[in-house]
């Protein structure tokens, strides 16, 4: 199973993805007439205008200045943004960053820049900041993370086609098996979703947690990829929204929505999750990079 789109597996993997994309997007279809939240709901129709952010900082606690880390020659940002263009849902793609490195950066590759504040505590806040600066009416907002070097382009659409379908929902996102040796590790999300597809919970920890307090190899763990979509009205409003207390806890914003009362969709993909958290990742998807002739 590979996430490279130029592997020799390509085809098998993409129509793979492309099934449980599919699957997702007609359950959530189905589902779309039951209840909705009046002042956001949206029809697919009207979701059609799609822009899709990269927010990059250079600042961070475990890898500092990780968006310009060389991927086999190429600053990651660089990486994360090729592959972002090949997504067919996206009327624009930009990236959003605070820091005049990465811009000078991201300008010389081609990529078109908004430059936003300091003070943006997280990915979404800046991503919001970007979209007021742009200036254009969108409909969805794609939040893709810049610690992505091989995300799938397949992916990006799916999480738009799926939005688009679930007019009761305001966030869209991703999940793939979770393998054994992530379950521990608190930089691998989790996630429990219902029987429509819609997301139930989100944790660092392992969920759901059985009596035995061991992994079960025969139950369907899931993990959450980056990957996230917003309708653009309720970007707007989320700065606004007050902290939570299970968002506080775990330290993870999409927390802070479902407490909120709002619905997010999920879509399945089968995907290898390879971001960037450290340094010693790096090693690791230059290595994959080299296993799929990805210069």
């Amino acid at each position: 199973m590979s996430p490279g789109l130029n592997s020799s597996s390509d085809s098998d993997t993409t129509t793979t993805t492309s099934s449980w994309i599919i699957r997702g997007i007609l359950a959530g279809a189905a589902f779309a007439g039951a209840c909705a939240f009046v002042t956001l709901r949206r029809s697919a129709k009207l979701r059609s205008q799609v822009v899709g952010i990269i927010p990059a900082r250079f600042a961070s606690s475990r890898f500092e200045g990780k968006p310009l880390v060389p991927l086999l020659g190429k600053p990651m940002i660089q990486r994360t943004w090729e592959r972002a263009k090949l997504a067919t849902t996206l009327d624009q793609l930009v990236v959003a960053t605070d820091d005049e490195k990465i811009a000078e950066c991201c300008r010389g590759f081609g990529a078109d820049v908004i430059m936003t504040s300091e003070s943006c505590r997280n990915g979404t806040e800046r991503c919001n900041e970007a979209l007021k600066k742009l200036g254009k009416m969108f409909d969805i907002v794609v939040n893709i993370q810049g610690d992505e070097p091989l995300i799938e382009p397949v992916i990006i659409d799916g999480v738009v086609k799926a939005l688009q379908a679930a007019p009761d929902a305001v966030f869209s996102t991703a999940v793939t098996s979770l393998e054994p040796e992530d379950a521990s590790d608190p930089n691998r999300v989790k996630c429990v979703v219902d029987n429509r597809g819609y997301a139930i919970y989100f944790s660092r920890g392992l969920i759901p947690f059985n009596k035995s307090g061991k992994v079960n190899p025969h139950f369907p763990y899931f993990l959450h990829l980056g990957i996230q979509s917003f309708d653009a009205q309720f970007l707007r409003i989320y700065p606004e929204l007050s902290p939570t207390p299970l968002q506080l806890e775990e330290d993870l914003e999409q927390l802070k929505i479902l407490e909120h009362g709002y619905k997010m969709k999920v879509i399945r993909v089968d995907h290898d999750a390879h971001g960037v958290d450290t340094p010693e990742d790096v090693a690791k998807i230059e290595a994959l990079m080299r296993a799929q002739n990805l210069s």
